[in-house]
This record gives C-alpha cells, structure tokens and sequence, in this order.
C-alpha cells in the first residue's frame, strides 16, 4: 500500500509530470534542430540555383518576348502589303479596260466626247471648305500674295536696320 500511496502523491504526479514535459520539450527540440540542420544548407543552396536561373534567363527571356512582338509586327505589315499588292494588281486589271480609263477622264479630268457639252457649277460652299482643309487662310490669292510681299519687306527692312546699328557699333569701337 505504501507503493499505491506513493503512486498517487502530488510530488510523485509532479515529478512524473515534469519529466514527461522535458521528454516533450527535448524531443521538439531535437526535431527542430535536426529539420534546420538538414534543411538550412539544402534550401540556401536551391535558392541559390534558383536565383541564378532567374538572373541566367531573364534577359534571354525578354528578348525572346520582344522579338515575338516584333515578328508579330512584321506579320501585320506583311498581311497590309500583300492586301496593297493585290489591290494595286485588282486596278492594274482594271485600267486596261478602255471603258474604265473613260470613265475616270470624264470623271476627274472633265473629258467630253465629241458633239457633247460640258458644263461646270461651282459650289461655293465645296470652294471654302476645300481652301481651308488645304492649309489655306480663307482670303482671296492675291491678299495672301500681298501678305507675303510685306512681310518679305519687313524682315528686309529689319536685317537692313540691323546692319546699320552694327555697323554704327564697328565704327565707334576702332578709334
């Protein structure tokens, strides 16, 4: 009874207590250590790899990613040439037909045939709007004419003032 009496006594429980939590502790502990002993060299040295793959392929990759966007461009450019091309082929076609060749005299050069008359209207809205989506000012030929002789005056006159006063300048400064 008196091993039962032991078995249950608070400083038997404590004892047993204590040495099954540094059991614990010392085992969590040893598995700490051991799983950063064996990882800490394997993982710097991965990283390491890795790092240097990274920094290895980068540029190689951006160059490969640039020059697909560049080829991609040409592709475009080539589809809008071979587009042109056979536009171009399509009117070549076209202009060996004698009708079609007619047709676009009488239409943008005003051709008449023989016994036929022309007339011509002038719309003096299609004049403005023509004359200012041509950089013009909107003001008759000759005032742009006459414009353009002032100017040609003005700046004569000032490079002619500028001469003198230069000239003024010279002849002071040699006595």
């Amino acid at each position: 009874m008196g091993q039962d009496r032991d078995r249950f006594s608070t400083a038997t429980r404590l004892r047993l207590l204590g040495e099954q939590t540094a059991a614990r502790v010392y085992r969590s502990q040893s598995r700490r250590q051991a799983r950063r002993s064996r990882l800490t060299g394997r993982a710097a040295f991965l990283a390491l790899v890795v790092c240097t793959m990274v920094v290895a392929l980068a540029y190689p990759m951006r160059q490969y990613v640039s020059q697909r966007g560049e080829i991609a461009e040409q592709e475009r450019l080539a589809e809008q040439a071979a587009a042109r091309v056979e536009r171009l082929r399509d009117e070549k076609a076209r202009l060996q037909d004698d009708a079609y060749v007619r047709r676009l005299a009488r239409q943008h050069l005003h051709y008449v045939l023989p016994g036929e008359t022309a007339y011509t209207m002038n719309d003096p809205d299609a004049a403005r709007s023509r004359r200012t989506d041509q950089g013009g000012t909107g003001s008759p030929w000759y005032s742009d004419v006459w414009d353009g002789v002032d100017r040609a005056d003005r700046t004569r006159a000032d490079r002619t003032r500028a001469d003198r006063a230069g000239a003024d300048r010279a002849g002071r400064q040699d006595p």
